[in-house]
């Protein structure tokens, strides 16, 4: 079934790559690429199969997330984002799934999970106001997870201080249209979000705490792998894989560029062999990126296949893999687009965009290293990561 969603969004490659380029243009997804996405089932590959998804394995989701962002950077990003949000509200209440998709099982939910509102209790549920930044593909959904911290009164924070996971439709929330103006991956369209006061009941509330340790998905009854999968795993893997995605993409464009180029001293790049080696380690570079990636994915489904949990080391060792992958490929891109010349610098060169496009992806939160390898040190030392260690491990 992913290989039909594989095939049908990159049938066109030429459309699918020209629609890039003008997501580019216009700050967000073409309303093309989302009917193509939609048509292929994209954002469906982690949905649950009774809402019309597919169910899909973690390996499946990244590699179409690959292929995707190979062609168009944007498409490929928002994939890795948007397309995870299904797979978190398949933990949701019932009756909160069946708000979302029950008219429409293509409907799109956007986030972020920063916790940027602030939510005070109310008599069932909560009154959420906030600001959030980075809502990527948020034009085309029509419900968006939103981070918040609990209030037990408007003066009174609770505590211990914790994070929510809460799901409010489109009227609940406003797009401010010219919060987006960046140099890399501008076609994502990730936009900020405002609530004033809005009510949030109770059914529309995960705890952050719930879906890191695992406990939400065992709440939900959900017993198939896919939804067992850590959440550390899962979230960051669509973000990665578009990163690694985009740097093949630069690659592709590459290719297409040193076919033919002629260098400073007269030499053609391909009986140039200082350039072709670079060109090589970068390749071998990447694709250990992805091999990586996938690898650490397929390990933690067959632990969760067989009925265990991973451990807090065992999902620190899974984001310093993931992480390490990104940064990687991003630096393979480095090492040859210096080696392209002032020509390739040029606006009409495809090569700037999927190279200012991976670098924009090293910027998500997700792929700061320091706490990751800091933690994954520490526990293969046998310590127990405390605090801020433990964030989104």
């Amino acid at each position: 079934m992913s290989d039909s969603v594989l095939a049908k969004v990159t049938s066109d490659r030429d459309a699918l790559f020209a629609e890039g380029e003008e997501a580019d243009r216009i700050g967000r997804l073409p309303d093309t690429t989302v009917a193509r996405m939609k048509e292929a089932g994209s954002i469906r590959m982690l949905q649950p199969e009774e809402h019309g998804g597919m169910e899909c394995g973690p390996r499946e989701f990244a590699e179409t997330v690959m292929a995707t962002a190979a062609i168009s950077p944007a498409a490929g990003w928002v994939h890795g984002i948007v397309g995870v949000h299904p797979w978190q509200l398949a933990m949701a209440e019932k009756s909160v799934q069946e708000d979302v998709w029950g008219s429409d099982p293509d409907t799109w939910m956007a986030s972020p999970y920063m916790p940027n509102g602030k939510a005070v209790r109310v008599e069932g549920g909560y009154r959420m106001s906030g600001r959030w930044s980075f809502s990527s593909g948020t034009d085309h959904c029509e419900w968006a997870f939103l981070g918040a911290m609990p209030w037990e009164s408007e003066d009174e924070m609770s505590l211990p201080p914790r994070m929510l996971h809460v799901v409010v439709p489109r009227s609940d929330y406003e797009i401010i249209e010219d919060s987006w103006d960046v140099i890399g991956l501008q076609g994502t369209g990730s936009k900020d979000l405002v609530v004033e006061d809005a009510f949030i009941p109770d059914e529309r509330v995960m705890e952050y705490d719930h879906l890191i340790d695992g406990s939400q998905v065992a709440r939900a009854g959900l017993e198939q792998p896919v939804y067992r999968m850590p959440w550390s795993c899962m979230f960051p893997l669509g973000i990665t894989s578009a990163t690694i995605g985009i740097c093949e993409g630069f690659l592709d464009t590459a290719r297409e560029y040193l076919t033919e180029r002629i260098g400073a001293q007269g030499t053609a790049v391909r009986d140039d062999p200082y350039v072709l080696y670079q060109m090589g380690q970068a390749e071998a570079e990447i694709y250990q990126a992805r091999q990586s990636l996938i690898a650490n994915a397929e390990e933690l489904w067959e632990i969760v296949a067989r009925g265990d949990e991973p451990t807090f080391g065992r999902r620190a060792e899974g984001r310093r893999t993931q992480v390490q992958a990104a940064w990687t490929a991003v630096r393979a891109v480095d090492n040859v687009y210096a080696r392209c010349g002032g020509t390739a610098l040029r606006m009409d060169k495809p090569m700037q965009r999927f190279w200012r496009d991976a670098h924009a992806g090293l910027h998500h939160a997700i792929h700061v290293p320091s706490t990751v390898f800091h933690a994954a040190a520490l526990s293969g030392l046998g310590i127990e990561a405390e605090g801020p260690l433990r964030a989104m491990i």
